[in-house]
């Protein structure tokens, strides 16, 4: 990956450059209010950059010894398909090796991408999202019946 420069900690990141890659990534509108929050809550953050323009991002919240969590990668489409997006969860996993568990939840049809990675399905995850409907209808979690 000779061609990207990659940065850790959200220091002097453009929040509205991260907010547009999660637009077009396409991972949903996260404003640039709610991601100064959350990755400046995340142990773990990485930033990638071609030529000074953000293509990918990441970012795990972590307890530094039970559990941590990947979120929030993304991948400019001009950029997708060249192992960038495997290239970051293994940052994140190199990052938060040592934890006893590091988990996430794949959007239905890319969990072969992260079996590759390591990851193994759980049997018994759980959530509670602010917008159940929402999560049942796009996949993410199973109603009860």
């Amino acid at each position: 990956m000779a061609d990207y420069a990659w940065r850790y900690g959200h220091e002097g990141v453009d929040l509205e450059e991260l907010s547009r890659l999660y637009r077009i990534a396409p991972l949903g509108h996260k404003p640039p209010e709610a991601l100064a929050t959350v990755f400046g809550n995340s142990r773990y953050t990485c930033f990638v950059y071609a030529a000074d323009v953000l293509v990918g991002a990441g970012r795990a919240l972590a307890d530094g010894g039970d559990c941590a969590y990947i979120a929030d990668v993304a991948v400019h489409p001009d950029h997708q398909g060249r192992g960038l997006g495997a290239d970051i969860i293994r940052k994140l996993l190199e990052s938060a090796r040592g934890h006893k568990k590091i988990i996430l939840y794949a959007n239905p049809g890319t969990e072969s991408f992260y079996r590759r990675l390591g990851f193994l399905h759980m049997n018994t995850a759980m959530g509670v999202w602010a917008d159940p409907e929402r999560a049942v209808e796009n996949g993410l979690l199973r109603p009860e019946t």
